[in-house]
């Protein structure tokens, strides 16, 4: 078992492998985001980690990356390449970012829809911009 020296990482990937997400290509997804880093020699600096359900399997398939705080939605195998660029830009990948942490709360992009409450009541909305 490895134990990753994290001194120098900057980007944190949690990459959802969850049953819905793993169906739409997560793996493909997850290989795709691994070898991008390493082709540009990034390993020191990004870590990536792969998850099970993570909760929003309608966005399928779905990374999370700290310490932005972004999650990510309808990721694609062919993605990898804009959205390791985007890490390191800060640009690019707008169009997939389904929440950003505002400081207080993770703040859903206008056209998400907002799911299910943790308490159980649906919520049928669609995000509007804020």
């Amino acid at each position: 078992m490895a134990t990753w020296n994290l001194t120098d990482t900057q980007h944190h990937i949690l990459i959802c492998n969850g049953s819905s997400c793993n169906k739409a290509g997560a793996e493909a997804l997850t290989q795709s985001i691994r070898n991008e880093i390493s082709a540009k020699g990034l390993d020191p600096i990004i870590h990536t980690s792969r998850t099970l359900c993570n909760g929003r399997c309608q966005d399928k398939c779905v990374l999370i990356t700290y310490p932005d705080g972004h999650w990510y939605k309808e990721m694609a195998s062919e993605d990898a390449p804009r959205f390791v660029e985007s890490l390191m830009t800060g640009k690019g990948l707008e169009d997939k970012v389904s929440h950003s942490f505002n400081g207080r709360c993770f703040e859903p992009s206008e056209g998400t829809i907002l799911g299910v409450e943790k308490d159980g009541e649906i919520v049928k909305k669609v995000s509007k911009k804020l």
